[in-house]
């Protein structure tokens, strides 16, 4: 089960905060899964990775970031999967804007995302793949900073992260977390 975080509608679209949707818009598009259906509170496609693939689940929470509990939560009811099955794909402030970081379990780092998943999970140890959006000048600025629009510039670096993003997600469901901790951890957008 891969999960992409954001928050539903054009005005958070181009922002930080959506960079998990994306990363599963990218995933969709690569496995060419079907058009995605309304069920758990999300949008979700199901399909394969490929010819002989795993098997996935493909969710994007339209709860908005902050319960996207609510979706996770029944999703992994109804599939049972195993908590090392859910994946988690994420914006981060605690990493330089377009720093990628896989990692299993662990804090949440004030994410309230994730907080939510977790209270909906009642246990944090999902995978996660963290893309940074880099620090905002201020923790009164968080909000503010995770929700503008990116600059054409940020824009073009996104395209790449999201790319290496997605190719970190396969490698995860083919190779495993660890394999995928050691090529993309310190991963960081090329100059």
């Amino acid at each position: 089960m891969v999960v992409g975080l954001g928050n539903p509608g054009t005005r958070y679209a181009n922002t930080p905060h959506n960079v998990g949707f994306r990363v599963a818009d990218e995933l969709s598009r690569r496995w060419d899964l079907p058009k995605p259906k309304k069920k758990f509170n999300a949008e979700l496609a199901e399909g394969r990775t490929g010819p002989g693939g795993p098997r996935v689940a493909l969710i994007k929470p339209q709860t908005f970031m902050n319960d996207a509990g609510r979706s996770v939560g029944p999703a992994r009811g109804s599939y049972r999967v195993d908590l090392d099955h859910v994946l988690v794909v994420h914006d981060e402030i605690d990493l330089p804007f377009g720093d990628i970081r896989v990692r299993l379990g662990g804090g949440l780092a004030g994410h309230n995302g994730l907080r939510s998943i977790k209270a909906h999970l009642h246990d944090d140890d999902f995978v996660r793949v963290r893309i940074g959006v880099g620090k905002p000048p201020s923790k009164e600025q968080g909000a503010h900073h995770v929700l503008k629009k990116v600059s054409k510039a940020e824009r073009a670096l996104l395209d790449q992260v999201v790319s290496a993003a997605a190719d970190a997600v396969e490698v995860i469901l083919t190779e495993g977390p660890t394999e995928a901790m050691d090529r993309y951890n310190g991963w960081t957008p090329p100059a």
